[in-house]
């Protein structure tokens, strides 16, 4: 339940009842499945840069955000130039090609997780060489591959068929990305009582795929699915990232990217 503090959302409450579903999920998921403990990724889209700074204030270092110009504004922010040093952006919306060069140089970005083609992880690989080239303490862009498990048209993501061999040109030809793992959105509004989430499913059959045909660990390869309303679920399969916005936030209004 999320308690409001003078008409605001309270994001500290949020988030600490987040890490607790967390914890005690985690302490549940069967012993057969080796992954590490999950990663919170708070998402902070349309919420304001306050909310952002009351859960950095608590230790929170990982948000998310969908949405180009909302990032460039917030990362760009001197409030969180200047009391959130350590935080840690994670871009989770679909990236079109032509926004690539607004998002690589801004500060504190640690991570694309939607790398739904070839031709976007070029263009990353690309503009992330010309970083590199200014920063060279910038290494590698850490990405997670997408993957359109739920076959719906309106969502971004390659097919699951395709999966090991995009995580093989990410990692075979793009040299300036670090290809962790897999990503999907899925179908909202799974009903539980019909049986397991076949998003989840789809998700880890394509990370087992992978882990397969490259000789990977299956612990070293990161799962980013799981969103406020099943991220518990996801953990269950073997999340290793969950993307929790409105149970932290509160509920957002919709907003469409110009």
């Amino acid at each position: 339940m999320i308690r409001r503090v003078m008409g605001e959302v309270d994001v500290k409450l949020g988030i600490q009842q987040t890490l607790a579903k967390i914890d005690e999920a985690f302490a549940k998921r069967s012993a057969t499945i080796k992954a590490p403990k999950p990663q919170l990724v708070a998402v902070s889209k349309t919420k304001p840069v306050e909310l952002i700074l009351d859960g950095y204030s608590i230790g929170q270092r990982d948000f998310g955000e969908n949405y180009v110009q909302e990032l460039i504004e917030k990362a760009n922010d001197p409030r969180i130039l200047d009391q959130c040093k350590d935080i840690r952006w994670h871009f989770i919306g679909h990236l079109q090609s032509n926004k690539i060069n607004k998002i690589v140089n801004l500060p504190n970005l640690y991570m694309i997780q939607t790398v739904h083609n070839a031709k976007l992880a070029e263009g990353l690989n690309k503009a992330w060489e010309k970083v590199k080239a200014e920063k060279p303490e910038s290494q590698q862009l850490n990405v997670l591959i997408q993957i359109n498990t739920s076959g719906e048209d309106e969502k971004n993501g390659t097919q699951p068929a395709e999966a090991t061999n995009l995580y093989r040109f990410v990692t075979e030809q793009c040299p300036n990305l670090k290809c962790h793992g897999v990503m999907t959105i899925g179908r909202f509004g799974h009903d539980y009582f019909t049986g397991p989430n076949p998003d989840f499913i789809e998700l880890m059959k394509c990370h087992q795929d992978i882990c397969s045909a490259f000789e990977r660990d299956s612990a070293d390869l990161q799962v980013s699915m799981g969103m406020s309303d099943d991220f518990v679920q996801a953990i269950e399969y073997g999340s290793t990232i969950v993307r929790v916005g409105s149970s932290i936030f509160g509920a957002r209004a919709k907003k469409n990217e110009a």
